[in-house]
């Protein structure tokens, strides 16, 4: 994370007291807790050596086995010994400082989730089916007994999906498979948990293979849209925009899709009526007005925010459980969606325990994202469509998605006209305050945005230029909170404990929306909630990691693929864990998000070791909890300034 120092002016903040306040853009820890570099490392390091040489004792039920595989601990040893000769063969005059790494790991190393199994098995087996589909031409395996032999130990003696669900449907590629395979390899059933379970809400929002199928081969019709978006690009130019920014392309032009024949004929006029198939219904010929749309009513609701990669659905239903109100997936593009990718699919999954969720669409174009919004008005069930305005990386911004929409009103306004159209719940956009820092876009877009029948925006406090680099601007917020009125408006940016909560409601906005926050204490809803800081224990945590690794088996597989997923989202998140100063060791309340925390020896080993911030004492925190990472395994944080070295 990027520090400024000039945090100590932000909102609620008090004096600084104390030896723990000498540093600017550092937590204030109490002075018996600090320590150097080097002490951190020595303690962690030794305390590895010693768990090395003790005998492990087998069949660990919560898996808390604190030992590296000896695969592991040789590597280790091997790269640190290769590091210190290269760095005695360099002479001293060519050693330079090493750079502040900052930015993305585009280039991360990542070991395919199939290229753990050497041997897989046939999945014809794992659902009981009398044959093969793919008969000779099968590329998996046939022979459990040759399975079995080469797949990898049993994690652990309990298997979540058994003890949740009374089946597990990964069989004998279960990696906790001894849990539930009785003495010839059958797949053992529990009839009254699987009874009981039938009767409880599935996981909603899923793609199923006949639609994909019809995505795939361009079959789905959009009339809905093609109506929309025909009315739109007949209207007339919208004023007080310049004629050079008005879309001249057809919808087709700019849209991946081939056109679709619903003229009846070829040569048929545009603007002559659609030919229709089957019994006409109310729905197909009366539109529902703004005022009859469902209603989105979340004021003074906690939100937590759509985050990439680690808003996924466990993460979510961990937030949940604290307290957060409101939910959104994650950023999913609509060409991929509109592709049948189920890899994005997977984004809009939405847990029974979410009472209040939306799904954020990305898009440039109006044609394909009011084309996605009538795909999911009529297959998934939301409460509101949320539209990316605010993301802020190259890939999205080149594009002319996320934040470049702020530069590209003609197309922001047929993008949002036509979502709205289209869709039965209500429409929100995600903006930041503008794409460059000292040019501020949102107080004049939010009046249009209203007129455009946005029910609700959120508003990062930050430009596209700045990334984190500075503190959220909460002062143009609450400018934005007058401007947008009646329009509820909620504001996002550096929120961390209940005070900053309520520095923020004092702003005027309708809510918060807590992103970074969230990973780093999940818990803060609670705090905000209950009005009180919380010195959760390292236990604790650690009970939280392993319900997140429970939700991760359930979402994701008990398989290898299954397991090593669940990791690396796991991964993931430590890298922004390891950022939280607990509540006992600070000398000044709160902790401000945007101070790193020093090096400090925690009240035990395991809150000592949650504060390291190497991937590899991650990968050590995680072996905890899903055992023994595979060979070759390697990981680096999503974002380079996670993982200090």
């Amino acid at each position: 994370m990027a520090e400024d120092a000039e945090a100590a002016a932000e909102c609620g903040g008090g004096g600084d007291s104390g030896a723990g306040a000498c540093e600017p853009g550092v937590a204030p820890i109490k002075a018996q807790y600090r320590t150097t570099k080097e002490r951190f490392h020595q303690y962690l390091d030794a305390d590895q050596r010693e768990d090395a040489c003790q005998e492990t004792p087998e069949g660990d039920p919560e898996g808390s086995d604190l030992t590296e595989p000896e695969a592991k601990r040789i590597r280790l040893e091997d790269g640190q010994e290769n590091g210190k000769a290269e760095a005695t063969a360099e002479p001293p005059e060519q050693q330079q400082a090493p750079k502040r790494a900052r930015g993305q790991n585009k280039s991360r190393p990542h070991v395919k989730p199939t290229h753990y199994d050497k041997e897989r098995l046939c999945p014809s087996l794992l659902q009981e089916s009398a044959t093969c589909a793919f008969g000779d031409r099968c590329r998996f395996l046939h022979d459990v007994g040759r399975y079995l032999e080469s797949k990898p130990a049993d994690l652990g003696p309990r298997c979540v999906l058994y003890d949740t669900f009374g089946r597990c449907p990964y069989g004998v590629t279960c990696r906790f498979a001894g849990a539930h395979l009785g003495p010839g390899g059958q797949n053992l059933v529990q009839e009254e948990v699987v009874a009981r379970c039938v009767h409880l809400p599935p996981v909603r929002n899923g793609l199923n293979r006949a639609l994909q199928q019809q995505l795939r081969k361009r079959q789905v019709c959009f009339e809905r849209a093609e109506q929309a978006l025909r009315r739109l690009t007949q209207s007339p130019r919208p004023a007080g925009i310049p004629e050079t920014t008005v879309a001249t392309a057809t919808p087709e032009q700019n849209s991946c899709h081939a056109p679709l024949d619903t003229t009846g004929g070829a040569g048929t006029p545009r603007g002559s009526p659609v030919s229709t198939c089957g019994p006409l219904t109310d729905e197909d010929i009366i539109r529902l007005r703004p005022c009859e749309k469902k209603q989105l009513d979340i004021s003074g609701k906690l939100y937590l925010a759509p985050l990439t990669t680690c808003g996924n659905l466990p993460f979510r239903r961990i937030c949940k459980r604290f307290g957060a109100d409101v939910t959104c997936g994650e950023m999913a593009v609509c060409t991929n969606l509109l592709q049948g990718q189920m890899s994005e699919w997977a984004l809009l999954k939405r847990h029974p325990c979410e009472d209040i969720f939306g799904v954020q669409l990305e898009g440039a174009f109006p044609d394909t994202m009011t084309k996605c919004a009538e795909l999911l008005n009529r297959t998934i069930d939301v409460d509101f469509v949320d539209i990316n305005v605010g993301c802020p990386i190259d890939l999205v911004y080149k594009k002319g998605g996320g934040c470049a929409l702020m530069n590209r009103s003609a197309k922001f306004q047929q993008i949002v006209r036509g979502v709205n159209e289209v869709l039965d719940v209500p429409v929100t956009v995600k903006m930041r305050t503008g794409v460059q820092e000292r040019v501020s876009l949102a107080h004049r877009l939010l009046p249009e945005l209203r007129d455009w029948g946005v029910a609700l925006v959120t508003l990062h406090g930050r430009s596209r230029e700045q990334r984190y680099t500075r503190l959220a601007d909460w002062p143009y917020i609450k400018q934005c909170a007058e401007v947008a009125s009646p329009m509820p408006l909620f504001g996002n940016g550096d929120i961390l404990s209940f005070e900053d909560a309520n520095c923020a409601m004092q702003t005027g906005v309708a809510g918060v929306m807590i992103a970074r926050g969230a990973l780093l204490k999940p818990w803060l809803f609670t705090e905000i909630k209950e009005q009180r800081h919380w010195d959760i224990s390292s236990s604790e945590r650690l009970d939280i990691l392993r319900d997140f690794t429970h939700y991760g088996l359930e979402h994701w597989g008990s398989d290898t693929q299954g397991v090593e997923r669940t990791r690396r989202f796991l991964l993931e998140w430590l890298s922004f864990l390891c950022r939280y100063v607990p509540v006992g060791l600070l000398e000044r309340l709160p902790q401000r998000i945007n101070e790193r925390p020093p090096y400090y020896l925690g009240r035990d080993h395991l809150e000592t070791l949650m504060a390291s911030q190497q991937a590899a004492d991650w990968i050590r925190i995680s072996e905890m909890l899903l055992g023994p990472v595979p060979p070759g395994f390697a990981f680096l944080p999503k974002h380079k300034a996670n993982a200090y070295k």
